[in-house]
């Protein structure tokens, strides 16, 4: 086993805090956005979990995705910022819809039904597939489902901390290039989901799924 620590917070750099996270879940996570301080996280992890028995297996990640033709939902697009990073933005205009927004390689599908839908709130699906960073480059493959700060697609991708919509459930899928994806999901209060959310395996392709009770919180954000 090996311990890590990890320990970041700086909220001029909109670094509000840090985790520690492995395939079975996060170990310790930290977040604060009203004060400078920080919190030092220690954890013990396997130095080798793939030799664990219930570590989890291997996703094809983009099978379910390229097995499906795009939804109509995902005509209207717009383009919005994430911290630098232009996205492809769809709003989602109803309780219940599916969409397809695409860009560049990436296509993100979405299957979704609200069980409430705040009249002030605005969620959208995008896409991103491109060059992330300002010294160094990474090429990053993204599909979100975000709520945007207020009911003005301009602030689509713009920080937000509390949401007041739930889903009954929803599907997240992507054509990624990688088998090496990351699912997140944020309730509000930026509040991670662990255990609230599985990957759903299907005859010859699998998808990204997240089911929420009736006392669960309201979606902040969901990302693979």
């Amino acid at each position: 086993s090996k311990i890590l620590c990890n320990m970041l917070t700086e909220n001029s750099l909109t670094e509000k805090g840090s985790g520690l996270f492995t395939p079975e879940g996060p170990t310790a996570y930290y977040y604060d956005s009203g004060t400078e301080e920080g919190c030092l996280l220690l954890a013990e992890l396997s130095a080798h979990p793939c030799l664990s028995p219930t570590y989890p297996p291997a996703v094809n990640w983009s099978s379910y995705a390229a097995s499906i033709k795009r939804f109509p939902g995902g005509k209207d697009t717009f383009l919005g910022a994430v911290r630098r990073d232009i996205f492809t933005f769809s709003e989602l205009r109803h309780k219940t819809g599916n969409y397809t927004v695409c860009q560049g390689d990436l296509c993100c599908h979405l299957i979704y039904r609200m069980s409430n839908n705040s009249k002030d709130e605005v969620y959208v699906l995008g896409a991103f597939d491109g060059l992330h960073g300002s010294l160094i480059k990474y090429h990053w493959q993204i599909c979100t489902l975000l709520k945007c700060k207020s009911t003005d697609l301009n602030t689509c991708g713009q920080p937000v901390e509390t949401a007041e919509t739930k889903f009954e459930m929803f599907s997240l899928s992507g054509t990624f290039g990688t088998n090496y994806v990351f699912p997140e999901v944020l309730y509000s209060g930026v509040q991670l989901a662990p255990g609230e959310f599985e990957v759903m395996g299907h005859p010859g392709a699998n998808l990204f799924s997240v089911f929420f009770s009736k006392h669960a919180f309201p979606l902040q954000v969901a990302d693979l």
